[in-house]
């Protein structure tokens, strides 16, 4: 009779701790699900609308082709002028937002992205630089770019940044520079002076004005050796004569970008200047690095890597 008993609270102590483990498993469960919930509606307050993309914008920008622009450039480093080149490249393109990459194939969580590679080449006496900037911006206009990044070459060494767009802003750095070294943190979302090139050619009447809060570009901040941060900032836009100008100003930094576009579509860039302090310490001066137009084409630059292609860089003036 006692073993009975005995057996029979084992079985009543067995199934109440199983009842537990499962009611304690949907718990888990309907957690899990609440904060895959919570995570939907963060990231939706990230988005705003799509705004409609226009006939001229898709007839243009879907067309198969990279619209590349070269510039001549006069560039500010280490207190002094450097004579050099610059090129604008253009293009649409799939782009995978969760991993962050452009899409291989047709998926429908595919975000259709105007990317700009730009890149710079000049000379620092005997050596040269070599900078280029990657910038992903979705053409509905309704979210900040998904990534942007930087790589800069030189003797001395080379330097990589990038800026990935998830809950938070996500730095990642790699530089030869003791005090730089390897960088990863997170920081709270602000206006991208990068993305800003890219918005510019998609809706310029809705680039912002007034006083802003704007992470400068990664080129800025690595070349003037800056913390990586939004500072404050005013922006101003005017038209004259078909090009409209819009002025970016950082009190702070003592620096000021001037981005000059046609007015009308499709708002090509036909110049840019940026003024700041170059060179160092008390010997630092006041210089502005400027890039005039040169000539602009519209081409599937991916297939023409042929010698006979050489010539296309003639047109550019390259």
């Amino acid at each position: 009779m006692k073993k009975r008993y005995v057996h029979g609270f084992r079985s009543l102590f067995l199934s109440l701790f199983l009842l537990l483990l499962l009611s304690c498993g949907e718990k888990t469960k309907s957690n899990s699900t609440e904060m895959a919930m919570d995570h939907s509606k963060e990231a939706a307050v990230t988005t705003s609308p799509k705004k409609p993309l226009s006939e001229d914008f898709k007839a243009y920008w879907y067309a198969g082709d990279a619209e590349i622009t070269s510039y001549q450039l006069e560039q500010a480093r280490y207190g002094e002028m450097r004579d050099g080149h610059a090129v604008l490249i253009y293009v649409t393109e799939p782009f995978l937002p969760e991993i962050q990459v452009k899409a291989d194939q047709s998926n429908p969580d595919n975000v259709s992205v105007l990317k700009l590679n730009a890149t710079k080449k000049f000379l620092t006496g005997i050596y040269p630089y070599s900078i280029m900037s990657s910038t992903f911006y979705p053409v509905y206009d309704n979210q900040h770019a998904l990534k942007t990044s930087l790589s800069v070459q030189e003797w001395c060494g080379h330097v990589y940044s990038q800026i990935n767009n998830r809950d938070q802003f996500e730095f990642t750095s790699h530089s030869y520079f003791e005090g730089e070294a390897d960088q990863n943190f997170k920081l709270d979302k602000q206006i991208l002076e990068n993305e800003l090139w890219t918005k510019v050619r998609i809706h310029p009447e809705d680039l912002p004005t007034a006083n802003l809060f704007v992470i400068p570009s990664l080129e800025y901040l690595r070349l003037a050796h800056k913390e990586l941060k939004a500072y404050e900032a005013t922006a101003s836009i005017s038209t004259e004569n078909g090009i409209t100008t819009y002025i970016l100003t950082y009190p702070t930094l003592e620096r000021i970008l001037r981005l000059n576009f046609e007015s009308n579509f499709p708002y090509s860039i036909e110049s840019w200047s940026e003024e700041f302090k170059s060179g160092f310490g008390q010997n630092a001066k006041t210089l502005t690095t400027k890039a005039t137009k040169i000539k602009s084409l519209k081409t599937a630059y991916w297939g023409q890597h042929d010698n006979d292609d050489l010539i296309l860089r003639d047109s550019l003036g390259l």
